[in-house]
């Protein structure tokens, strides 16, 4: 569990965090295997036997006093007596991970059952849902995306395959050939499948053993074909031009997927995952999406076309996803598409059920095969419970990422699937005025995971003939807990010395986020550029003891640690999730980026907002780890090779005078390869790896990410300065804040 809060030291009260001009929180990654530092949790067993305080119910900890009979809770000073389980437990203090480090993971019983007698079984389930109104091209690809997921599946697995039309296909593929069975989706939006899938075939016929079916699953892939004009024309009808009239019954199907897979939630699995490749926006049936609202905005009706194309326009796919979540399934979305789609409707079906939404421009260089992998070999956790405490002197405001409240408990969010990167942010505010300078004691902040996991255990069998009987699958459930101990800063400059600026970035991003939702990019793009002048203008008036100021520092020359932050935002307000619609900025692919930033660790998402530049002596040799993103750094450094770490794209880059003999594209056992396999590992997504070579190669893909020489409205390479005319514009913002805050 990483837990990184944008300050190390805490603002004393109310009136210091107002006069910081910094966003105060954390961005917080629940099922990292390690803490920011790299370190893991103390393992152990009894977190039902971990004390709890009887009026804030936080967790004990190793800041908690504990006396013989007592102990006195570190977050809000109660005392509490100790059970005689508690007692019991304490009096072999070595098999206490609790009293040794504040940062544990307990395994919990399941159900019920008795600890280290956990007998609750349950097979991991994957069912692809796959867009026959679609291309050979599109097909092609999802063949070997599922051939991917194949391989990544472990044994024991059970996998279904459907497909989706003007009908909806079910493959048994647990006999000799593969059997499809169709169901035909009405056409009317308020009318469902008129018959149950489980009649059509019982679900334990449609969900086939990884292990003993998985030739015959891949016979099935190949089977797959596009709906045919014919086809679509006959059941759905063409208008009278001639114009065939939708066919992608994708909301009908998918609810009736969700409905037959939900008889079987919590007897043969304890999650279900749902992968849905899509090709285009649903246009037949319930759930169907109009996209003529999108054409329209160039028709220009007085709308704001940022804030017309962000809100969903249906709450079909938001309450799908709330019955997915009833019946354990989680949904991931993959659009293979360049055409309008509406995420902004269907994004809620995945990210509420736990799952992802991926966009993919086209089917000639997608990473689908390896993130289809890449996902499914990584370990996940699910029906997840994330809780955040703090100490009585402040408390929680808003949070923020993919998860969905309780209707009960408040600051309680579920998580029905979470992977080792998902990240969720909260922002902190103080409980009274006086905030902390009324006590001696260090604020504290705790957050609590409880979460579920799938982990096999293999048997040996004495009938070699029943192989799928060999694999047994546990269902264990765990607490995951870390405290942290923060400091409080005695003054504004020890504050700014502790800031983390992915941190800030992190928590930025999430809040722009929110107001383009809300009320429109360009208002999110003002809050951004408003929050660095509020900033810059509190720093200068701190720097300078509440004096007038003459010279207005938009450096932050006196704090190394605030000096990233005009760049990040800058380089944020020039990434198309905050560029206008009329720059050309594809709405599916704002709603996609939405997703994917709201969803990152704070260094990824740094990456992904300002990327890394690297630059090479030779792919053996690196020159220097760091450059400014301009075409000045690249002339400077004299360096032959850069290795652009934009996340989604990984870009090696030869300058037009690199040495002819240097080896292009590098070789593989290289340093730079290294480097590359190395970060290609640590991401969430498969990045593009693009090589290069300037003067032979069109290099507008790496030179359009050397922003600091482009105008921040996206108007292209107008001279070189644009990130120096950027600062200019700030200063004098600040300059009129400040001639407003004294009149």
């Amino acid at each position: 569990m990483a837990v990184r809060p944008t300050v190390a030291r805490f603002p004393v009260d109310a009136d210091a965090q107002e006069s910081c001009g910094l966003p105060w929180g954390a961005a917080v990654t629940p099922f990292s295997p390690s803490d920011e530092r790299g370190a893991p949790p103390v393992a152990g067993s009894g977190g039902h036997l971990l004390p709890r305080c009887d009026h804030c119910w936080a967790y004990f900890n190793t800041y908690c006093d504990l006396e013989q009979w007592a102990w006195t809770c570190a977050l809000c000073g109660t005392l509490n007596g100790l059970t005689s389980d508690a007692l019991r437990r304490f009096s072999r203090p070595d098999d206490c991970p609790e009293l040794s480090s504040s940062f544990v993971d307990l395994d919990l019983p399941v159900d019920g059952t008795e600890e280290g007698n956990v007998q609750v079984q349950a097979r991991p389930v994957y069912v692809a849902a796959v867009d026959l109104c679609s291309s050979e091209e599109f097909l092609e690809l999802i063949k070997s995306s599922l051939l991917a997921a194949l391989e990544a599946l472990v044994p024991g697995s059970l996998f279904g395959l459907v497909t989706f039309s003007h009908k909806i296909g079910l493959y048994d593929v647990q006999g000799p050939i593969p059997v499809v069975k169709n169901v035909f989706i009405p056409s009317d939006v308020d009318d469902t499948v008129p018959v149950d899938l489980e009649d059509v075939m019982p679900l334990l016929s449609f969900l086939a053993p990884v292990e003993t079916c998985k030739d015959r699953i891949a016979a099935a892939f190949e089977t797959l074909r596009p709906t045919t004009s014919w086809e679509r024309s006959t059941p759905v009808g063409q208008g009278p031009d001639g114009v065939l009239l939708g066919g992608r019954g994708f909301g009908a199907a998918m609810t009736a997927l969700i409905n037959y897979l939900s008889s079987e939630y919590g007897t043969t699995f304890a999650l279900a995952r749902v992968f849905a490749f899509l090709s285009g926006a649903p246009d037949y049936g319930a759930g169907q999406l109009d996209t003529r609202r999108y054409g329209e905005q160039y028709a220009s009706k007085g709308e704001d076309a940022d804030r017309a194309l962000l809100p969903e326009q249906t709450p079909f796919y938001r309450d799908l996803a709330a019955v997915a979540v009833q019946a354990g399934v989680c949904v991931d979305i993959f659009a293979v598409t360049n055409e309008y789609t509406d995420l902004a409707s269907l994004k809620f079906l995945s990210i509420e059920s736990g799952g992802s939404l991926f966009l993919y421009a086209n089917t000639d260089d997608s990473t689908l095969p390896q993130d289809m992998y890449r996902m499914l070999s990584r370990p996940y956790a699910f029906g997840c419970m994330l809780r955040l405490r703090t100490s009585s002197d402040f408390r929680t405001g808003h949070s923020y990422g993919h998860f969905f409240p309780d209707p009960q408990y408040e600051n309680v969010q579920h998580i029905i699937c979470c992977d080792s990167f998902a990240t969720y942010a909260y922002d902190f505010a103080f409980s009274t005025s006086e905030g902390f300078s009324r006590h001696s004691e260090p604020p504290i902040v705790q957050i609590a995971f409880q979460y579920s996991v799938v982990e096999p255990s293999e048997e040996k069998s004495d009938k070699e003939s029943k192989p799928s009987g060999s694999f047994k699958f546990y269902l264990k459930r765990r607490l995951r807990l870390r405290t942290l101990q923060l400091g409080v800063a005695r003054n504004m400059n020890e504050l700014y010395d502790s800031v983390d600026s992915e941190a800030v970035l992190s928590i930025l991003v999430h809040k722009v986020i929110q107001v383009s939702l809300e009320e429109g990019v360009r208002e999110g793009r003002n809050l951004l550029h408003d929050w660095l002048v509020i900033l810059t203008a509190q720093y200068n008036d701190a720097q300078n003891g509440g004096s007038s100021i003459s010279h207005v520092d938009v450096a932050f020359s006196q704090s190394p640690q605030l000096q990233p932050l005009p760049r990040l935002v800058f380089a944020l307000l020039r990434n198309p999730l905050l560029r206008l619609h009329e720059e050309g900025i594809h709405p599916d692919y704002r709603i996609f980026l939405q997703c994917l930033f709201s969803a990152l660790e704070p260094t990824s998402l740094c990456k992904a907002v300002y990327p890394v530049l690297t630059s090479y002596a030779s792919p053996d040799k690196e020159a220097y780890p760091r450059h400014s993103l301009s075409r000045a750094a690249l002339i400077t450094s004299g360096s032959p090779i850069f290795l652009l770490d934009a996340f989604t794209n990984l870009i090696v880059y030869y300058s037009s005078s690199a040495d002819p003999s240097l080896p292009f594209p590098p070789p593989h056992d290289c340093l730079l390869r290294m480097t590359i396999n190395r970060l290609k590992q640590e991401r969430s997504i498969t990045p593009k790896l693009i090589f290069l070579h300037g003067g032979k190669d069109d290099s507008t893909i790496f030179e359009n990410y050397l922003i600091e020489e482009q105008d921040v409205d996206g108007a292209g390479i107008i001279s070189t300065t644009g990130f120096v005319s950027f600062l200019e514009g700030i200063v004098r913002d600040v300059l009129e804040y400040l001639k407003g805050e004294k009149s």
